[in-house]
């Protein structure tokens, strides 16, 4: 989950845009019937094998709060009657013996006892008396939280980040370091604010708190040791691309990296989603030449295959590398082959990054398990069907780089509620054996789920890459969806399921003008236009919301039926402003998503560049439909491509316009912030965001452009740090309605 702007396109595949099925879907005059009749798709739950599900939570019907108007404030705002307060922020202490945040980088602990940086996703279990999980809310529970990327790691250390001994850099998510040694402590605080946070929380007079000391406070770290596990007909293959000097047999990995979306399991354990994991490795010279196979996976992944070149100053990673080359801590970092043999070097670590990392937040013993059959990929969340006794369960998952992918896991084994509170052994149950599918999204309105497997003639003859196996389809992912034509999207992020109604609904965050003009767009990505004040560029610069009905509402189903539920847009873009939104429901970059059980109330998060000249990154409260509620459109579009304006048409499906009755501006975040992360406690009257990296934009440590929340009264103000809120209303109400 990151601005757009650093974002790399490694998907070069022949994949279409739908331009061919474009022509072919639309073209067919029963098709065209099907569309502008009476029945339409608004209909089709009149259809046989398309009756609704059984009874679903109640549902506000209109939202309870005024529409904010846009704020430039660095401050967490909010509507008349609601309030927040800091739950946890970057670097507060996990053990009570540990000096408080000193917010000037003059911590000298490795950061493995403090909260992570960059809060992203979170989720809440609840613990019953004997301590075992449970879905009621007792007031005392877990909170788990994802930490994301090293983007502001200059804010942790005295005078910003040092490379060859110069200090007050300050080194990008993506890397850019300057090429030359870095410090040792400054490495290992940037490895361990990665991962994941586990606090214990008590709802007390003042509401919910951290509880000092609890045994449960732990910390995942990107060093902690991982499981590594899946299909058991293929896990030999598996391991065997997972091997490594530090674990020559491939059972086992280390820590997870890059958090970002996730997934709560109906047997209460957490998916922390590995994202854009790839940006921090780097090769040294004088290692063997990457052989070309493995060079053409590599760079299907944004991975290196070579070392910089001579005179190159800088390098696209953090440099972690660089410590020593004997230690395994640093060294891990370096894919660089030397010799044949795959165990006395690191080249097949990157291969251990990439997956969906089940955790059992109550058992801090319990090892993490990277789960391979969900595919290998910039994983953005894993996000879980509603469950049906007897039934498989599907997770619905987005890659998220530009013109990647959308993915379905469907478990092999059948739902039993039996196994809430069944920890790890659970996912193992669940988990390991199952089918991964693909979306191909068609002009007509259907798609298609088309599974990920060698017995499949295109993957099996693919030409750009010949997969030995089916375990190198679950570690070399992208290729296999690349193989069976996939549908490139608008950077897939988090996935919802409605809890009314099961359909799915993926966020499109955005998309550049590399890959979307007038004549490369389609039905599922159908715009290409320009900002309206030039300052994200191109494209599809404030991206959309995309929604998926599954056919006879089963996990299992091969097709389903879409439409676009929402486009992001400034209310002054003209024709590409389809959603018809105002000053006061304008957004841009959707992101985080998530349904409340309780209100049914869809909440969208942005993380975005296009508008935040006239307000930060915000959270918004939408009331959903369903698939077919709205109709055909014909999107306009218009954009200069390389000095030559291009213009064009595109027919695609939008759900029913939501006035400001229906999606309103609920939260806006500090300057420079991105919203992201929501869950709330059963009964919908606390509602749990993350503050994702205020101030990103700052300079250097000096020159800092948010002072969040320490301008707010938590901890040491000066340096911005990310944080997790609770959100309440002054006068103890459900949220939102």
């Amino acid at each position: 989950m990151s601005h757009p702007d650093h974002e790399t396109q490694s998907n070069t595949s022949a994949n279409p845009h739908f331009e061919d099925i474009l022509a072919r879907g639309l073209a067919s005059p029963g098709r065209r019937m099907i569309l502008r009749g009476g029945v339409g798709m608004a209909g089709l739950a009149l259809l046989p094998g398309c009756a609704s599900l059984a009874t679903a939570p109640a549902s506000v019907q209109a939202l309870g709060f005024p529409s904010l108007e846009k704020s430039l404030l660095d401050d967490v705002v909010l509507p008349p009657g609601y309030r927040y307060t800091v739950l946890h922020a970057t670097g507060d202490a996990l053990d009570p013996q540990m000096p408080a945040y000193s917010n000037t980088g003059a911590e000298t602990d490795d950061w493995s006892k403090r909260i992570g940086d960059h809060h992203d996703a979170l989720d809440i279990f609840f613990i019953d008396a004997r301590g075992r999980y449970t879905e009621t809310d007792t007031g005392r529970a877990v909170l788990v939280v994802n930490h994301e990327s090293s983007a502001d790691a200059h804010f942790m250390h005295p005078a910003g980040q040092t490379s060859n001994g110069v200090s007050g850099k300050k080194f990008t998510q993506f890397g850019d370091w300057d090429l030359g040694v870095r410090p040792e402590l400054e490495v290992l605080k940037e490895i361990n604010h990665h991962g994941v946070s586990v606090v214990e929380i008590e709802r007390g007079p003042q509401g919910w708190r951290m509880k000092a000391g609890s045994a449960l406070n732990h910390r995942v770290t990107a060093q902690t040791p991982a499981r590594i596990d899946g299909p058991r007909a293929h896990l030999s293959d598996i391991r065997s691309q997972m091997v490594t000097r530090w674990d020559p047999t491939g059972a086992r990995a280390r820590g997870t990296l890059n958090n970002c979306g996730h997934g709560k399991t109906p047997w209460g354990t957490y998916l922390a989603c590995e994202e854009n994991w790839a940006f921090y490795f780097q090769m040294t010279p004088g290692g063997e030449a990457v052989p070309a196979r493995e060079a053409v996976a590599r760079r299907r992944y944004g991975l290196p295959v070579a070392a910089p070149a001579a005179g190159q100053t800088r390098g696209n990673s953090q440099g972690w590398h660089t410590v020593s080359a004997t230690d395994d801590r640093f060294a891990r970092w370096n894919l660089a082959p030397v010799g044949t043999q795959a165990d006395r070097d690191f080249r097949n670590e990157a291969q251990t990054f990439g997956y969906n990392v089940e955790m059992d937040p109550l058992n801090p013993s319990a090892t993490p398990v990277k789960r391979v059959a969900m595919g290998r990929m910039a994983h953005e969340s894993a996000m879980c069907s509603l469950p049906k006794a007897g039934q498989p369960l599907a997770f619905y998952m987005g890659c998220d780089a530009r013109n990647e992918y959308i993915y379905k896991f469907v478990s092999t084994a059948v739902w039993d509620p039996k196994d809430i509170g069944g920890g790890i052994a659970a996912g193992d149950k669940y988990l390991n054996e199952g089918t991964l599918y693909a979306a191909k999204f068609d002009a007509d309105g259907r798609g298609q789920w088309i599974a990920l497997d060698i017995k499949n003639p295109q993957i099996a003859n693919y030409a750009a890459f010949k997969f030995a196996n089916q375990g190198e389809i679950y570690v070399h992912t992208r290729l296999a969806a690349d193989a069976v034509g996939a549908t490139k999207m608008d950077r897939p992020e988090w996935a919802a399921v409605n809890p009314k109604n099961g359909e799915v609904y993926i966020t499109l965050t955005n998309n550049s003008a590399a890959n979307r003009t007038p004549g490369r767009v389609d039905a599922a990505n159908p715009r290409a236009y320009m900002d309206v004040d030039g300052k994200r560029g191109a494209g599809n610069p404030n991206g959309h919301i995309i929604r998926l009905r599954e056919s006879g509402d089963q996990a299992t189903a091969a097709s389903f039926r879409w439409d676009i539920f929402l486009f992001g847009a400034e209310e002054d873009a003209g024709d590409a402003n389809l959603s018809g939104l105002t000053a006061r429901n304008s957004f841009s970059s959707p992101d985080g998503l998530w349904f409340s059980p309780t209100t049914g109330i869809c909440w969208i998060q942005t993380d975005d560049g296009a508008m935040t000249d006239e307000t930060h990154c915000m959270m918004l409260a939408a009331l959903p439909g369903q698939v077919g509620d709205g109709g055909k459109v014909t999107v306009k579009n218009r954009m200069v491509v390389n000095g030559v304006e291009q213009t064009g048409t595109q027919e695609t499906f939008i759900g029913a316009t939501l006035g400001e009755a229906h999606l309103r501006r609920f939260l806006i975040g500090p300057k420079g912030s991105e919203i992201t992360g929501v869950t709330e406690s059963p009964g919908g009257r606390a509602l749990f965001v993350n503050i994702q990296h205020p101030g990103e934009d700052s300079k250097s440590v000096t020159a800092v452009d948010s002072q969040w929340p320490g301008n707010k009264g938590y901890g040491r103000p000066g340096r911005p740090r990310s944080a997790t809120i609770v959100i309440t209303r002054t006068d103890g109400g459900v949220i939102g309605a």
